[in-house]
Order: C-alpha cells, then sequence, then structure tokens
C-alpha cells in the first residue's frame, strides 16, 4: 500500500453486506475488495493486497477464525489490520489463540458512521 492508499477487504458470504460496505467507504476514497469465503480472502492477500481486512466469523468451508490463523500462517499478518465484522454476538472459543491478531470485534448490524470512523482510524495505522 503506497502512502494515501486506502483499502479495505469485507470476507463476508452476505453479499449485502460487502455492498453496504462498499457504498459507505467508497465515496471517502477507501477501495473495497469484496469476497465472499476465506479462500478467496488468501488469494486476495496472496496477490498483494495491503489494508484493513473486515472479517466475518461464519462462514461456510473456512471460518473467520480459521481464515485468520492462515493468514498468520502465511505471514500476511503485518499487511493487514483485523476487524470481525459478525452477526456473531460474542467472540467464541477459537478466538483465544487469535485474539492478538484482531484490533476490533464489529458486531452486526452495525452503525455506518461508527464503521467509517473505525475504518479511517484503522487505515491511518497502515500508512
Amino acid at each position: 500500500m503506497e502512502k494515501g492508499e486506502k483499502n479495505v477487504m469485507v470476507v463476508d458470504d452476505d453479499a449485502s453486506i460487502i455492498n453496504v460496505v462498499k457504498k459507505l467507504l467508497e465515496p471517502r476514497g477507501i477501495s473495497v475488495v469484496g469476497v465472499t469465503t476465506g479462500n478467496e480472502c488468501l488469494a486476495e492477500l496472496e496477490n498483494g493486497f495491503r489494508g484493513v481486512v473486515l472479517m466475518d466469523v461464519v462462514m461456510p468451508n473456512m471460518d473467520g477464525w480459521d481464515t485468520i490463523k492462515e493468514i498468520v500462517d502465511r505471514g500476511y499478518k503485518d499487511r493487514v489490520i483485523i476487524s470481525m465484522l459478525t452477526g456473531k454476538g460474542e467472540p467464541d472459543k477459537k478466538m483465544d489463540n487469535l485474539k492478538e491478531y484482531v484490533l476490533d470485534y464489529i458486531k452486526k448490524p452495525f452503525s455506518s458512521k461508527n464503521l467509517v470512523t473505525v475504518v479511517e482510524e484503522y487505515l491511518g495505522y497502515l500508512t
């Protein structure tokens, strides 16, 4: 990510969440990549994605926690800031060994204003 470049990846099997986040962030000059699986997230990281990752917990095949474990195992953790964006009320046991890699836990439904503020703050950490 070059100075001033703002990238967000939304990892969620619900396309409507991806669309809402795009509508909130893209008018603010933030590039949003939407993927619906953990494997697609890993492929984006393999291709050089750097930025904020908004990760759902509950997804088919590879859940958010398993995806984060793969991000760490593959050495991608230094180029992303991960925040959970999930309808799951409370973090589960799988988070215990991964919480040091997750900056925030945003519960759906989320406040549009809060999401924009949080994402912009996190992008500032990467520039």
